[in-house]
Parts: C-alpha cells; sequence; structure tokens
C-alpha cells in the first residue's frame, strides 16, 4: 500500500497548532486504523507512539517527528507524568500534536489519564476511538468475543495494576461466577495467579482459553489451552506479551471461524464446536 492517504470526500476536522489528539491505532494490522486515524497522521507535526503502533502506521506520517514513548512491563519506559507533561510542553510550542497509542486509548491504554492532564493545562484536545485488541484481535484469531449460544456478558479486565501486581481490587470470585467469558489485558506475567484464582472461584480446569499474542499482526500466535494447564502451555510454547487472553467457550469456536486457516484452503475442525447438535441459523 502507498504511504500516501487518499480519503474520500468528506470534510474532514482540522488538526490545529496547539492540539493534541488522542488516537488509537487499533490492535496492528494499519487496515484497522479508522479514517479520523489516517486523517490525523497526514496532519501532525509530531507522533508520540507507543511500542504496540506498528512501523507501518508510522510511515503514513512522513512529514511528522516520530517520538517513542512505549511503556511495556519489566522494561525501562518513560513515566508516565512525564509523557503526559511532554504532549503539554509540545502543544504549548504550537505543535500539531498526535498522541497515538496501540488499540483504544481508553481501554487500558492510559488515554483517559493523558487527556485529564491536558484538559487541566489547558489543551484543547479531540478523542479518536480505535480498535481494541480485545475485539479486534479475537477476531483476527476467530473467536467472537460473544456469541447468543455461549455469552450474554462479557467482562475485560486487566492483568496487573499500577504497582506491577495482579490488581488486588477485582473481585475475582464475582468475576468468575458473573461474567461467561472474560478477556484479560497484559495478563501474561501472572496468568498463574489469574488461572489459580477463577478456578478457586469455580471455573473448571477444563475451560477453554485462548492466549493470542502481537494481535493481528504477521506474527500473530494462538494458543488453545485451558484453565489447568495454561501456565505451562504458555511456556512450552514459549509465548512472549503482548498478548490477549479470552476464558470462556466461545474460544471454542475458532474450531469453526479460524477464517485465516480457512483462507489458506483447510477445512473448519468442527463446524458444531458447542455441540448443540444443529446447524446454524441461514436466515
Amino acid at each position: 500500500m502507498s504511504d500516501t492517504i487518499t480519503l474520500p470526500t468528506h470534510t474532514w476536522p482540522e488538526l490545529k497548532p496547539g492540539w493534541v489528539w488522542l488516537c488509537g491505532a487499533g490492535p496492528g494490522d494499519p487496515g484497522l486504523l479508522t479514517l479520523h486515524a489516517a486523517n490525523a497522521l497526514r496532519q501532525a507535526d509530531v507522533v508520540i507512539y507507543d511500542a504496540l503502533v506498528q512501523e507501518d502506521i508510522l510511515g503514513w506520517a512522513p512529514q511528522a517527528e516520530h517520538v517513542y514513548a512505549g511503556k511495556r512491563g519489566g522494561k525501562p519506559s518513560a513515566k508516565q507524568r512525564d509523557i503526559s507533561l511532554h504532549l503539554v510542553d509540545l502543544a504549548r510550542a504550537g505543535k500539531k500534536v498526535l498522541r497515538l497509542k496501540g488499540g483504544d486509548p481508553f481501554v487500558f491504554g492510559r488515554g483517559g489519564e493523558e487527556a485529564q492532564t491536558l484538559v487541566q493545562h489547558g489543551i484543547p484536545i479531540r478523542i479518536i476511538p480505535g480498535i481494541s485488541a480485545g475485539i479486534g484481535g479475537l477476531a483476527y484469531a476467530g473467536i467472537p468475543v460473544t456469541h447468543r449460544d455461549v455469552n450474554q456478558s462479557v467482562t475485560f479486565v486487566t492483568g496487573h495494576d499500577q504497582s506491577g501486581n495482579t490488581p488486588g481490587s477485582l473481585d475475582w470470585a464475582s468475576i468468575s461466577k458473573g461474567s461467561q467469558v472474560i478477556v484479560i489485558y497484559m495478563g501474561m506475567k501472572h496468568i498463574a495467579q489469574i488461572a489459580g484464582k477463577l478456578i478457586e472461584a469455580g471455573r473448571s480446569p477444563t475451560e477453554p482459553v485462548a492466549v493470542v499474542t502481537t494481535a493481528t499482526t504477521n506474527d500473530q500466535k494462538v494458543l488453545e489451552t485451558t484453565l489447568g494447564t495454561i501456565t505451562q502451555d504458555i511456556e512450552d510454547a514459549g509465548l512472549e506479551p503482548p498478548a490477549i487472553i479470552c476464558v470462556g467457550q466461545s474460544v471454542l469456536m475458532r474450531q469453526v471461524l479460524d477464517w485465516q486457516d480457512l483462507a489458506a484452503g483447510n477445512p473448519p475442525r468442527n463446524l458444531d464446536p458447542l455441540g448443540r447438535g444443529r446447524p446454524a441459523e441461514t436466515a
């Protein structure tokens, strides 16, 4: 694809000097950018981007300065306050600033904190949502986050809090009992503890789990496992973050909806993975 972005005829918003747009870049595949994100990329003077933003996406803003501000667990990272205040300084210098964050900036992305700091300093902002990895990443693995034969609820949780530990404020027993499908962001480091809490609260050790790493990119990997074996299976597979973890019966739908495998000419593994004994509706 060309680096030149031609947008459909429309009155697109202008990124003005002194403004900061907080924008979601989606889970990885550049094709999952929104048109508003593409419009922002072609206007920005400075792009402050996260670790999960693909280089292909930055190539759509050749006129801009690209500044890395990624935060990765266990690795040297910029402090959040420093990032937020740098956005303030750039805006006050009259720059057209694009803060580009993987996924959606308001879904476990600290976008709310950065937006709050900007507003407190009198900086005008615009929020551009993005496709969250907890939805788009699972879709690329052939896993619907909702399916009416499986769940009427889904819970999104983070695997660690500000201290880097498993969130102590989460009521894992209530989550386990109340949500048929659980999607865990940033949970690889503490997956043994999380799986243990869910099993202790009543989830079966044989419950299906999927781990999707580097979702929607050419390096995407998908591990199908269970709550009882997930820790060892992740170690055996040599998987590394970033990853999205999905717990629940919807994981079984990958057996029929792994669309990338189907596109390669392979047949579905199971046309009735939920064991309902009836064909899908055709109308």
